[in-house]
C-alpha cells in the first residue's frame, strides 16, 4: 500500500471518528433534555462522548504523522531531482582557469556533423547525467547567443521521437470489484488445519421440565437428541499467465496482476456466502414479502422490523442482539432519499429524537455505513443480486444476527503460487491465487429477508 493510500485511509477513519463523536454529543444533548434524566445515564453518555473524542484525537494525530511523512518524502524527491552525483558536477566557477570566454560545448570545428550532440540526446534519454549537463549548458549558450531566434522555436509535436510519453504506473486504475463487505462483518474463525468438512452438533430435541403431578410421582423426562450440521470446506482459486518479458521489462506488472487476483478472490468468497445455491444467505433466509407497485422507504421499513422480529423469535435466548441489515448500495441510497414528517413513537438507542436513522458517511467496504431508525447497523454489499423476481429487476434486504453468520478461513488466505517452470517453454510465469473457506448461516436457521416487487429498481423521488 502506498503512502497516499494510507493517508486516504486515515482521512476516512478520521471522518468516521468525527461522525461518531458528533452522534455521541447529539445523544448527550437529547438525554439532557429528557425529563426522566438520571445522573448515571448522563455520566455513562459523557464517558462514551469522551471516548469518541479521544478516538478523533488519535485518528487526527495518525493522519498528521502520515501527512508529515509524505511532505518530507516530496521534499526529498524534489531535492534529489535538483542534485546530481558529485563526480558528475561541473567545477565551481571560481575553481577553473578562464581566459577570455569559455568554449562552446559543441564546436563545429570538432564535430562537423553533430554526432556528439546526437549521442548526448540519446544518452540523456537513457539517464546519463553528464549528457544532460552538456545539453543544459548548450541550451544556455544558445539562449545567450541566439535568444531572439529561439523565441520562434517549434513545439514538442515536432520532436515526436524525442518527447516520450510517460506512464504513471503508480496511479494505475485496478478493475473495480464488489469485494467482501458482508464477509468481513461475519463472525470469523480460523479454519482447522486438516479436513475438507467441519461439523457442528445442533441440539434438535431438548429436555423437558414440568411441575410434578403429586409427591413421589415421576417428573417430566425427554431424551435429548442432536443433528450433525456438516459444512463443506470449499476451495476458491484463480490464475493468470504473464510473459517473462512483462515481468522483467515492465514496471510493477506482477504486483498489479496479484492485486487483481486477490481482490477477485475476496469478491468470489463474499458472493458465495450470499448467493451460493442451497447454503448462501439468499437461499436460507425466510422471506418477508413486500409487494407494491409504487414502493416507498416508509413502507419498506415496517417490513424490516418484521424481519428483525422473526430473527429474534427464532433465536430466543440465544440471540446476541448484534443484528445487522445487509443491502445493495442502490437500496441504501434509496432509503436515504426518503423525506418525511413523522417519527417513530418509541425512541431508540443512539438515535437522536426526530431522526429516521443515520448515515455514517463511511466509504464502501469500510464497515457499517449507517443505522436504521431502530438502531440496526447497515452493511452495504453490491454482491447482492439485482436481477431477482419475475421482472428480473429486484434486490433483497437481509436481516441476520451477525454472531450466527459463521465464516472459517485460513489465517494466511488467500495464498499464491508463482511457477516459472510450468510455462518455461513459452517464457511465461504462472501466478495462482487460492484459499480454503467454509461458512454457514444455519447453526440457528434465523436469517430473514425482505423480497418482492416493492424492491424493484428504485426511483429516487424523495419518498
Amino acid at each position: 500500500m502506498t503512502l497516499a493510500e494510507l493517508i486516504a485511509q486515515a482521512r476516512t477513519a478520521l471522518d468516521t471518528a468525527i461522525a461518531t463523536r458528533q452522534q455521541e454529543q447529539d445523544a448527550l444533548m437529547a438525554l439532557r433534555s429528557d425529563e426522566n434524566l438520571t445522573e448515571d445515564a448522563v455520566t455513562a453518555q459523557v464517558a462514551r462522548r469522551d471516548a469518541a473524542d479521544q478516538e478523533v484525537t488519535r485518528r487526527q494525530e495518525a493522519l498528521a504523522g502520515l501527512e508529515a511523512e509524505q511532505e518530507r518524502e516530496e521534499e526529498l524527491a524534489q531535492l534529489q531531482a535538483r542534485t546530481v552525483p558529485a563526480a558528475n558536477r561541473a567545477p565551481a566557477y571560481d575553481r577553473v582557469h578562464r581566459v577570455g570566454a569559455e568554449e562552446r560545448t559543441y564546436r563545429p570545428d570538432q564535430d562537423r556533423r553533430g554526432a556528439m550532440f546526437e549521442r548526448d540526446v540519446a544518452a540523456a534519454f537513457l539517464g546519463d547525467y553528464e549528457a544532460r549537463d552538456r545539453l543544459a549548458r548548450h541550451m544556455a549558450e544558445e539562449r545567450t547567443e541566439r535568444g531572439d531566434q529561439l523565441q520562434r522555436a517549434v513545439g514538442t509535436g515536432a520532436f515526436a521521437g524525442l518527447v516520450v510519453p510517460q506512464y504513471l504506473t503508480d496511479m494505475y486504475a485496478p478493475a473495480a470489484q464488489a469485494n467482501r463487505p458482508f464477509a468481513d462483518a461475519m463472525r470469523r474463525h480460523d479454519l482447522p488445519a486438516q479436513g475438507m468438512q467441519v461439523n457442528i452438533s445442533r441440539v434438535t430435541t431438548g429436555s423437558q421440565v414440568d411441575n410434578q403431578a403429586t409427591e413421589n410421582t415421576n417428573v417430566a423426562e425427554q431424551d435429548m437428541d442432536d443433528t450433525n450440521l456438516a459444512i463443506p470446506v470449499q476451495t476458491a482459486a484463480g490464475q493468470q499467465t504473464i510473459s517473462r518479458q512483462s515481468v522483467e521489462r515492465g514496471a510493477g506488472v506482477e504486483a498489479v496482476v496479484m492485486d487483481d487476483l486477490f481482490r477477485r478472490y475476496n469478491t468470489n468468497l463474499d458472493n458465495k456466502v450470499i448467493n451460493q445455491a442451497t447454503t448462501g444467505l439468499r437461499h436460507v433466509a425466510t422471506a418477508v414479502t413486500y409487494t407494491d407497485a409504487d414502493p416507498t422507504a416508509a413502507e419498506v421499513y415496517p417490513k424490516v422490523i418484521e424481519g428483525l422480529a422473526g430473527v429474534e423469535a427464532t433465536m430466543l435466548d440465544m440471540a446476541s442482539g448484534d443484528n445487522i441489515a445487509v443491502m445493495h448500495s442502490r437500496r441504501w441510497y434509496w432509503m436515504q432519499n426518503a423525506m418525511g414528517s413523522t417519527w417513530p413513537l418509541i425512541t431508540q438507542p443512539n438515535i437522536v429524537a426526530q431522526t429516521l436513522g443515520a448515515n455514517y458517511a463511511t466509504a464502501y467496504g469500510r464497515g457499517v455505513r449507517g443505522i436504521l431508525p431502530n438502531g440496526t447497523p447497515v452493511i452495504v454489499d453490491n454482491n447482492i443480486a439485482t436481477n431477482l423476481g419475475a421482472g428480473t429487476n429486484e434486490d433483497e434486504i437481509y436481516l441476520v444476527d451477525r454472531q450466527e453468520c459463521h465464516l472459517w478461513e485460513d489465517p494466511d488466505a488467500p495464498m499464491y503460487i508463482r511457477a516459472e517452470q510450468a510455462k518455461a517453454a513459452s517464457l511465461g510465469v504462472l501466478l495462482v491465487v487460492y484459499g480454503y473457506f467454509a461458512y454457514t448461516h444455519q447453526r440457528y436457521p434465523h436469517a430473514h429477508k425482505i423480497s418482492g416487487t416493492g424492491l424493484i429498481t428504485p426511483a429516487y423521488t424523495g419518498v
